[in-house]
This record gives C-alpha cells, sequence and structure tokens, in this order.
C-alpha cells in the first residue's frame, strides 16, 4: 500500500482534525491524561490527534499494528533517535530563521542540511533490519527506502558532504592591531604555544592550577565577526559562492512526507512513554477489540489511568475493577457507599472507551470496547449563580440536553445526580431518564445512591462498591457486579456518624 499518514489509513481524514477537547474531558480527567502525554512536546502541537476520536475501525486496527510495532524496545529506540535528529534539524532551521548576517545563515542552514541527510540515512538503514508487522510502518519503510535512493536526496547527499569537505579546507590568519584587523591566508606560519609550554615545562612544581580560558561556542556572531567571515569569503570565492548556490538549490530539502511522520509518529511515541511506568508498576494494558455493532463490552482487571499515575508515584496501590454487559444489558448501575470507588469507576469506563476510539492500548488484560458517536456526562457541579438556576433546575437542564443529542451509538455517563432534591422526587426523575436512555439503547453508566435504579429492566446490571466486611468503614474500592442492598452503604453512614447500635447504647448509658 502506498504510505500516506501513519496516523490516518485515509489520509483526508488527517484535514478533519479537533482542535478543541471534547466536553468529556474534564469529567472524565481525560484533560489531565492528555495533558500529561503531550508535555514537553509542543512544537509537534499532539492534541489536535488525541482530541479526535475516530469513528472507523479500520482505522483503529492501522493503529493497533502500529503501536504494537513501536511497543518493541528495538523499534522504538530507532524512531527515538530519528526524532531525536529530527529537533536538531529543526532547531538549526529555526536558528537560520533568526540570524542577521547571511554567511552566517548559510553555516547553519549546511548544518541542518548534513544532520538531515544522517538522519533519513540512518533511519533507512536500521529500518531495513527489523521485523515489522503493521501496514503503517511497512509502507512508510518503503517510501523511506525510496526516498533515500532517490536523485533528489543522493544529490542532496553529496552537495552536503561535499560543501563540509571544502569548508574544512578553510584557514585564515587574522591580524589586529589596534582598530585595525586584517585577514588573510594562512601560510603554514609556526605555532609557537608548543614552545611555550615546553620552555615553561621546567618551572613546573607538583600540581598546578590551570589558568587557561574555555572560549564559549555560541550560535550568535557581531558584527565584526561578520566582516572577518566577509574577507574569509573573499579569500575563499568558490568555495562560499559553491555555499550560497547549495541553499539556493535546496531551499526546501525538507521532505513534506518525512515532517509529517515525524510529528504523527509522537502520537504513540508520547502515548507510549506515558504508559511505560505503569507497566514497570505491573498494570496490564491491552489492544481492545472495537465494534461498531455490538454492545456486549467488557474489561478485565481495568483502572482509571490517570489516578493510577497518581498512586504511582506516590508508592500507593492500585485497584483494578472488571466489567462486563451482556446481551440485552446495556447500562451499569453502580451503587454503594461514598468514598468507595464508584466515580473512579465510572470514569475509568469513558477513558477506556475513549482512548480505544484513538487506536491506543487501554487499561486492562483484555477488552471488547464499542466505538462510539459521542461520550456525554453528567457530574456534579457546583451551583453557578450566573445562569439563576438552582441546582435541581440545572441538573434537568443538563441531562435533558445530553438526551436531546444522544444516540443509540452514544456513551452517557452519570454521577449522582439529583441529590439536591427529596428521595421520592429523585427515584422519580432518575426512573424518567433511565427509561429514555433504555429506549434509546446507549451504553450507560449511572453512579448513585438510589438502590431501586439497579434492577429498573433488563438492560441494568449492578455494581456495587464494597467494603471490608469486619470494618465496614473500611472500603475496598473494589467494584463487583451483585444486587444493591444499600446495607453496606447505611452501616458506614452509621458508623461515620456514631449512629451504630453499639454508638447509641454508648450514648444512652446512663
Amino acid at each position: 500500500m502506498p504510505f500516506r499518514s501513519i496516523l490516518f489509513k485515509n489520509a483526508e481524514d488527517s484535514t478533519r482534525l479537533i482542535t478543541e477537547p471534547p466536553a468529556c474531558f474534564v469529567d472524565l480527567n481525560l484533560d489531565q491524561i492528555i495533558q500529561a502525554i503531550t508535555a514537553g512536546r509542543s512544537e509537534y502541537n499532539l492534541k489536535p490527534f488525541f482530541y479526535t476520536p475516530l469513528r472507523d475501525t479500520a482505522t483503529i486496527q492501522y493503529r493497533q499494528e502500529i503501536a504494537q510495532d513501536i511497543a518493541r524496545e528495538t523499534v522504538l529506540a530507532i524512531i527515538k533517535s530519528f526524532t531525536e535528529q529530527m529537533v536538531i534539524t529543526r532547531r538549526y532551521l529555526a536558528l537560520v530563521d533568526k540570524l542577521d548576517f547571511r554567511r552566517h545563515k548559510e553555516g547553519w542552514f549546511l548544518e541542518a542540511a548534513l544532520v538531515y541527510c544522517a538522519a533519513i540515512s540512518d533511519l533507512a538503514q536500521r529500518l531495513a533490519q527489523v521485523e515489522l508487522k503493521s501496514q503503517g510502518l511497512i509502507a512508510f519503510r518503503e517510501y523511506l527506502t525510496h526516498y533515500a535512493s532517490s536523485a533528489d536526496f543522493k544529490l542532496l547527499q553529496a552537495d552536503t558532504q561535499k560543501l563540509k569537505s571544502e569548508l574544512s579546507t578553510v584557514t585564515y590568519c587574522v591580524l589586529i592591531k589596534g582598530l585595525t584587523v586584517k585577514v588573510r591566508k594562512y601560510e603554514d606560519e609556526v605555532d609557537y604555544s608548543a614552545d611555550v609550554e615546553q620552555t615553561f615545562e621546567k618551572f613546573k612544581q607538583g600540581a598546578v592550577k590551570d589558568y587557561r580560558t574555555h572560549l564559549a561556542i555560541g550560535s550568535g556572531m557581531n558584527y565584526v565577526e561578520a566582516q572577518i567571515l566577509d574577507c574569509v569569503a573573499r579569500l575563499y570565492p568558490e568555495i562560499f559562492a559553491s555555499l550560497n548556490a547549495f541553499c539556493a538549490h535546496h531551499s526546501r530539502f525538507l521532505d513534506e512526507t518525512i515532517r509529517v511522520f515525524d510529528r504523527e509518529i509522537q502520537f504513540y511515541v508520547a502515548y507510549r512513554e506515558y504508559i511505560a511506568p505503569l507497566e514497570q508498576h505491573g498494570l496490564r494494558f491491552c489492544y481492545p477489540e472495537v465494534s461498531r455493532r455490538r454492545k456486549e463490552v467488557y474489561d478485565w482487571a481495568g483502572f482509571d489511568i490517570a489516578l493510577a499515575h497518581k498512586c504511582v508515584a506516590e508508592a500507593a496501590r492500585v485497584v483494578c475493577n472488571d466489567f462486563y454487559l451482556n446481551d440485552p444489558e446495556r447500562i451499569i448501575v453502580v451503587s454503594g457507599p461514598n468514598q468507595g470507588g464508584k466515580t473512579t469507576f465510572a470514569r475509568a469506563f469513558g477513558q477506556m472507551h475513549y482512548l480505544a476510539s484513538l487506536g491506543c492500548p487501554v487499561p486492562g488484560q483484555e477488552a471488547r470496547l464499542y466505538l462510539f458517536d459521542q461520550i456525554f456526562t453528567h457530574f456534579e457541579q457546583e451551583e453557578d449563580i450566573r445562569n439563576l438556576r438552582g441546582k435541581l433546575q440545572d441538573d434537568l437542564v443538563r441531562i435533558h440536553a445530553i438526551l436531546d443529542r444522544a444516540t443509540p451509538d452514544s456513551i452517557i455517563i452519570m454521577n449522582e445526580i439529583f441529590t439536591s432534591t427529596t428521595l421520592s422526587d429523585a427515584v422519580f426523575l432518575s426512573k424518567e431518564i433511565m427509561e429514555r436512555i433504555a429506549r434509546l439503547d446507549a451504553l450507560c453508566v449511572c453512579v448513585t445512591f438510589i438502590d431501586e435504579l439497579a434492577s429498573f429492566s433488563e438492560k441494568t446490571v449492578s455494581m456495587v462498591s464494597t467494603v471490608v466486611p469486619e470494618n465496614p468503614a473500611l472500603r475496598t474500592f473494589k467494584i463487583v457486579r451483585r444486587p444493591a442492598d444499600g446495607l453496606a452503604y447505611a452501616l458506614s453512614i452509621a458508623e461515620k456518624y456514631r449512629l451504630t447500635y453499639g454508638w447509641v447504647k454508648e450514648r444512652i448509658r446512663p
């Protein structure tokens, strides 16, 4: 297959990038994840790639294959070496635009071309020696091999090497007397520094301090240095004329396909570096089966990737959870005590589906996930006095907007809504919403304090956050699939407020 893009199987898809984060990012902590992934790579502008989920399973598989190739240390090392050389190339080219003097610009332009040629040759040679399995990288290798052997690149390579060799023969002397500076060719004058060192060697006694000053090497050039360089150019007119002609002829030596590859490959490298500490900690990632038709989704040993990073950094334990939905199940209702991991579970569900839609490996040992059109989230928010709405009204307005826009291909994640009203009203409103979602046949996770929702219909599945049986005040953060009974929640609340039988008996004791 001809190579077009390492991210998009259809090249035209690369023109449809989304430049703003989806609305669900903050609720799912995806904003933190993408910020961490792209940190230190602002020059590549990677965020639009992470803001644009795919709707094509073929492209998702295309990316998964590439990601699996890059996960191998040998391939990753080759890619990283190439991108490091390209960073230097771009840095030199950016420097050319900032410099003031023509000959100085030409010198750095030649250096950029030298690094670029070395990067291309090295990449082509090393990629030819490794086994690749992905269509994308195999197609790129074929393109690279053709490009590296093309007449244009061979000419660029030959011209840079010839010029570098010729410039290495340039030698000259600078004679300074007062304010007068003269430049002439070097005429094999004697280097007296060796004679001076030999003369004073006999006076050395024991360890001595080195008073020599090391001159800093900078990229800048002042007016005096520029005039000296102009004088040198007049001493070697043919060589500097060749340098000028080289810059004119190869002014756009950077191949566009190579430039795009250098940017797009960072998508894989950045994500790989982000999950590496978690894998080293023993957490598993997998390449999920992604379907646009089957809603029987599952993930074994999944976790909230943003929270996992914090836990690993603090040497804390990361709790993994499973979930699965069998037909006709569509809605997971999560209940149980507060601070028991329910919201984290809901976030993880959304994160996994979103990352899977990018073609990235997701947390878990094995997974099958659904390719959505949109992820809608409804998490509790503080009242905003500017909209002149109470909390209940705001909840209703927001959920109404979601239900108006959601389709059967959407994923809806709701986290403890209607906490500001009475229980009877919360039950009534929640059942109305559940009915709408069930008719829509959309996938949904609903975190709630209302146990009645867990058995709402055949489309609902009950999952409960558990506590330590011997001490209900301690959370396990495990979310298990079982009927909701509210006992653990009630007991933990009673314990928190000292309302258990033991505490009450203690209080009324005479």
